[in-house]
């Protein structure tokens, strides 16, 4: 554990969870780490000072001047002790000060004072952690370098169920163990887990043809796969992108491909999976097309008032992959508005995939044109939870248990 004989800064904000902090000073204590805490005051209405002091062992603050330290400057004597700083529970009204630099008591202005990094362990009701404010603040607080642990999803004590609980005690311990100290925030100093490895990726939406005009498509923005090619080249792989039509900029250093409709994309995915080792299906490939393609734009009719189209299935990519003979390991997604996870588990047992992760796309804050999401990654094995982040921040957690398991595939 990198957490032995480090100093453990521990702010605690007036949220339900604070009653589970003496048993996070406990976790911290337990891997060698020298823990102080400061607490705000609707905090201390929901766990005891007394209780916080002998844990840890040591004074707990929770007031601006302090008449044993130096000058009665206790925050900048806490600021200046303190190796990481870890903000559990974070409740929505700290994480907006902490965003916009207020400081209005200890812990805050401890935010300010201190060059230590900083973590915060978000929890709170679950329609407050969905709100546009508090996901623009969280944004806020990751473009500068703070570390966001969670929220869980599950019962709330409200009685709602969602994400927003604060995680675990020891989750939280081995998130900060997990990373690397800087001098001034957490610096996540990803390993070259792929490198060696060719990894095929398609993206966006397919376009099918009603005429040589029209066409039909779907609502995929192709920012999860283009968010996972750029994380994919940046931990050492060698990355091709198949992609249909969208409005980003392709990622630097890798080999992008440009397809229209979904017989393209399986036609190319098809003369370059040679040799790739990991194949990741994100694309929102259309799952018909038009039986025959009118070779002149279609006209409306005098008197008719209706138009019959007719449709057939479009090829299935991922499952033809996934039936080569030598297949790459298949890693698949699974968009869905219901019954999430049981429409992935049976696509991932029905096309024979290695991997699936699904997402709930019925919500306007997450999956379809949203910088952010929400995954389900489900293996033959178990089920892991990506709580809703960033479509970056979620590539990378998604290729490292992507890694894992490919590694397990290989032995």
């Amino acid at each position: 554990m990198q957490l032995d004989q480090k100093n453990v800064l521990l702010g605690i904000s007036g949220g339900i969870a604070a009653y589970k902090t003496p048993d996070l000073v406990r976790k911290f204590k337990a891997t060698g780490a020298n823990v102080r805490v400061v607490m705000t005051d609707s905090a201390t209405e929901f766990v005891s000072k007394l209780a916080l002091q002998a844990v840890s062992g040591n004074k707990v603050s929770h007031t601006m001047l302090d008449e044993d330290a130096e000058a009665g400057m206790g925050h900048i004597e806490l600021a200046r002790w303190a190796d990481v700083f870890v903000v559990a529970p974070a409740t929505a009204n700290t994480i907006a000060k902490l965003a916009y630099g207020l400081a209005d008591d200890l812990l805050t202005t401890l935010a300010l004072a201190t060059k230590a990094p900083i973590a915060i362990a978000p929890a709170m009701n679950q329609q407050m952690w969905a709100a546009p404010a508090t996901l623009t603040n969280i944004d806020i607080l990751k473009s500068r370098g703070v570390f966001q642990i969670g929220p869980g999803a599950g019962e709330q004590a409200c009685g709602d169920v969602g994400y927003g609980r604060m995680l675990e005690p020891i989750e939280i311990v081995e998130a900060i163990a997990s990373k690397e100290f800087t001098s001034t925030y957490f610096e996540v100093n990803e390993a070259p887990i792929l490198s060696g490895l060719n990894v095929m990726i398609t993206a966006g939406p397919t376009r099918e043809a009603l005429d040589p005009v029209r066409y039909i498509t779907n609502h995929s923005s192709g920012k999860m796969g283009y968010a996972l090619a750029t994380a994919a080249k940046k931990l050492g792989a060698s990355v091709t992108l198949v992609s249909g039509p969208v409005n980003l900029k392709q990622p630097d250093g890798v080999n992008t491909i440009q397809i229209q409709s979904a017989q393209d994309m399986l036609d190319v995915c098809l003369s370059k999976v040679e040799g790739q080792d990991i194949f990741i299906a994100c694309a929102a490939v259309a799952d018909f097309r038009l039986s025959d393609i009118p070779q002149h734009k279609v006209k409306k009719k005098e008197g008719e008032d209706g138009l019959t189209l007719t449709f057939e299935k479009n090829p299935d990519i991922l499952k033809t992959v996934a039936s080569l003979d030598n297949p790459p390991f298949t890693l698949g997604f699974a968009a869905e508005t219901q019954d999430v996870e049981k429409y992935a588990t049976d696509k991932l047992t029905r096309k024979k995939l290695n991997m699936i992760a699904a997402n709930d796309v019925s919500s306007s804050e997450l999956g379809f044109n949203s910088d952010r999401n929400a995954l389900t990654v489900i293996t033959h094995e178990k089920s892991v939870k990506l709580a809703p982040d960033s479509k970056d921040s979620l590539a990378v957690e998604l290729l490292k248990l992507l890694e894992q398991e490919y590694r397990l595939h290989k032995q």
